[in-house]
């Protein structure tokens, strides 16, 4: 039995599948992880969710920014001019039932038996393994209540950009889902850079990539991530980065996630179907 963990597939699904025939997957067997962002801006969004579905418990996905996206706009909220393309899920007969599924994924997924985490983008720098699972699990517990359609209303905005233990309310949700779901770089003393993106090395500012960041509380960890489209597929320091722009025109990444044994990346060339800039 293998386990294979996905960058971000973001409605890619001839890719997908063809990745996963490059890697022979066995849907009887094997398991596949991935690391959010199933949708959105790719051609067949509505398919990825389908399939990636239907795998059951073979089949372990992280919630991305733009799978919560979605979810949003399910529930009713627009935030001004929208670029998604996601009107195939929200007008399928079998919207509410996909919609629902997708509402029940985690926001971190922790595997001692193969020593991994992982998440959409990051984890903020202060965050040891025990902190990040239960806010991971606060966040989950306000996306599986009845009134989840009012937290997502809010879950939106760059505050508070500093963790503390003190935060409460739908200010901890938001810092929580941020470095979860929108986490590139952090200032040197760990507040959370939301809105410095590129890859690292380029900026004009000290601002760092998360797992650079000094003191990192989850350093001893192993953690699998996506979301980072221009760094690329990275290994270093005990993170896997591995959304390496299938989207865009760049790769899909994909690796055998192993406890021991040295995990080599395996990629498929994408054509593109979004240009960057327009974005």
């Amino acid at each position: 039995m293998a386990t294979y963990a996905f960058g971000d597939i973001q409605g890619c699904y001839d890719e997908m599948r063809r990745l996963l025939d490059r890697l022979t997957f066995d849907p009887s067997k094997d398991k596949l992880w991935f690391a959010g962002d199933l949708v959105n801006r790719g051609p067949e969004s509505l398919k990825v969710l389908r399939f990636v579905k239907s795998l059951g418990d073979r089949a372990v996905v992280v919630l991305g920014n733009h799978d919560l996206h979605l979810l949003a706009l399910g529930a009713g909220y627009n935030r001004g001019r929208d670029k998604s393309n996601l009107e195939d899920i929200l007008t399928a007969p079998d919207r509410d039932e996909l919609l629902d599924w997708l509402r029940h994924r985690p926001l971190m997924h922790h595997a001692p038996n193969k020593r991994f985490s992982m998440v959409h983008a990051g984890l903020a720098p202060q965050w040891e393994l025990e902190t990040a699972l239960a806010c991971a699990r606060e966040v989950e517990t306000a996306l599986r209540d009845p009134g989840y359609a009012d937290f997502l209303g809010s879950m939106y905005g760059d505050g508070p950009e500093r963790w503390s233990d003190d935060l409460r309310g739908i200010e901890r949700l938001r810092f929580s889902i941020n470095c979860f779901t929108r986490l590139r770089y952090c200032w040197p003393d760990g507040r959370l850079a939301l809105r410095e993106k590129g890859p690292p090395d380029t900026q004009s500012t000290s601002a760092l990539p998360w797992f650079r960041v000094a003191d990192r509380a989850s350093r001893g960890e192993r953690i699998i991530f996506g979301h980072w489209s221009t760094l690329g597929y990275c290994a270093e320091d005990n993170v896997w980065a591995l959304d390496s722009g299938c989207l865009w025109g760049g790769h899909l990444t994909a690796i055998r996630v192993r406890k021991k044994k040295p995990m080599t990346p395996v990629q498929l060339e994408c054509t593109g179907y979004a240009d960057p800039n327009e974005h």
